[in-house]
């Protein structure tokens, strides 16, 4: 052999590494189908059971959708995948590889958007469902303690008039001893007096009315939101939970607006503002000019304070009023795939694990290209011949023989023997 066709030993041994590679992969071929309809129909599986989720019916139709449609996704995946094991380890320009990575990563999306979803309903499915049902309680128990506190704080408002009517009443005990008009007993002045003082009390008799209806609101409350995180955890369907738990949120939202009509904030300042503008002048008793004239000036200075009490007692009221109600909370049913898509970074480990499962073909899609790059590398340079195995050369040889032997054997095929032909007709 010449110079020009020996092998040199970076290519023998690049020769022998293509060989063992090939062996290997040999090997692989023999399972790897299998692989990857195990993984199909996996896949599938867990995508029937999303399908089932979503579908509202149990009939005999609904179950044979379910499996059409899981049947379907197992075929998808299993040729798509089959297709690019094949194809994209033996394309070799650059220009095929990138369009089939396009094709590739267009493919993977779609099998994200056909089964992983539902995958990760089926896997975490339920888990979502309760993680809404906890949120939800959450938030209908932030409304309630917000509509709680801001019927105490007008609860409190009580103190403010007990303090105004207890203002009147001392000014008219005053009064009736004479320290005000200068005419002891019980005069006009007195009777001004005490009529706002009588309003206020009535006005204090209301609010204080009003407490134990709160408390007594509030106590159920928290009685529903026990029961209320209590089917969240609790064993079984979480489908027959969620309908107890969708009336307890209704009676619930009927009670924190309950507490929000029992504020007497709006009662309060429009009592304050009928306090000073609804006075009933009584006639002046004084028996003199001069007690006359005292009992007016003290009326219109008693008209003042009720002026000033009355505008401190609103802006109280008011103040009430412009705290921040608490917020309108609705619970709405939603299905696991929803869920699971609504509380996606709570469930990263589910949705990894139903995304891995459709997705992992493409690792051995790379894995094959990087081996069969590595396979082709290592025969560059060698000729062909250079690159048969034993048994290859065998093979050879004996498909050579079988030529030589072909070529060489004698005609035995008997002539064919001369086709008969009919006479012709003589001419009439």
């Amino acid at each position: 052999m010449s110079n020009d066709t020996r092998l040199t030993d970076a290519q023998a041994r690049g020769v022998r590494y293509a060989r063992e590679l090939e062996g290997h992969l040999s090997w692989l071929d023999t399972f790897s189908g299998t692989a990857l309809g195990v993984l199909a129909v996996a896949s599938g599986i867990y995508t029937y059971l999303g399908v089932s989720s979503l579908l509202d019916e149990n009939g005999a139709m609904s179950v044979f959708a379910a499996i059409a449609y899981s049947v379907a996704v197992s075929v998808g995946i299993f040729v798509f995948w089959s297709y690019m094991m094949r194809l994209f380890p033996a394309v070799r320009t650059a220009q095929a590889r990138i369009g089939l990575i396009v094709a590739m990563g267009a493919g993977s999306l779609a099998i994200v958007a056909m089964s992983s979803w539902l995958n990760a309903a089926a896997l975490a499915g339920s888990a979502a469902v309760e993680q809404h049902l906890a949120k939800t309680v959450q938030d209908y128990q932030s409304s309630l303690e917000r509509a709680h506190e801001v019927a105490l704080t007008a609860q409190s408002l009580e103190r403010d008039v007990a303090r105004v009517r207890q203002s009147f009443e001392d000014l008219s005990e005053q009064e009736a001893a004479g320290a005000l008009s200068g005419l002891a007993g019980r005069g006009a002045v007195f009777r001004v007096l005490r009529q706002k003082a009588a309003e206020l009390s009535g006005l204090e008799g209301q609010i204080s009315a009003q407490t134990p209806l709160v408390e007594s609101a509030f106590a159920e409350g928290n009685a529903i939101l026990s029961r209320m995180r209590a089917l969240t955890v609790e064993p079984g369907p979480v489908e027959a939970r969620s309908v107890e738990f969708s009336e307890q949120a209704v009676r619930l939202a009927g009670l924190i607006t309950q507490i929000r009509q029992l504020s007497v904030a709006p009662l309060v300042e429009r009592a304050a503002q009928d306090l000073a503008a609804s006075v009933v002048l009584p006639e002046l008793d004084s028996t003199t000019e001069q007690g006359r004239t005292d009992q007016a000036a003290t009326i219109s200075s008693v008209l003042e304070v009720l002026a000033q009490r009355a505008t401190t007692l609103e802006r109280a009221a008011q103040a009430v009023v412009a705290l921040q109600p608490a917020t309108d909370v609705t619970y709405t049913p939603i299905s696991s795939a929803d869920a699971v898509i609504l509380y996606a970074r709570n469930f990263v480990p589910s949705w990894a694990g139903a995304i891995a499962i459709d997705l992992l073909p493409a690792v051995l899609v790379f894995i094959l290209a990087i081996t069969q790059s590595a396979i082709r590398g290592g025969r560059e340079g060698a000729a062909v011949e250079d690159t048969l195995t034993l048994a290859e050369l065998r093979a050879a040889l004996a498909a050579v023989r079988d030529v030589e032997t072909a070529m060489t054997a004698p005609d035995t095929t008997p002539p064919l023997a001369p086709v008969a032909r009919p006479p012709a007709k003589a001419a009439e």
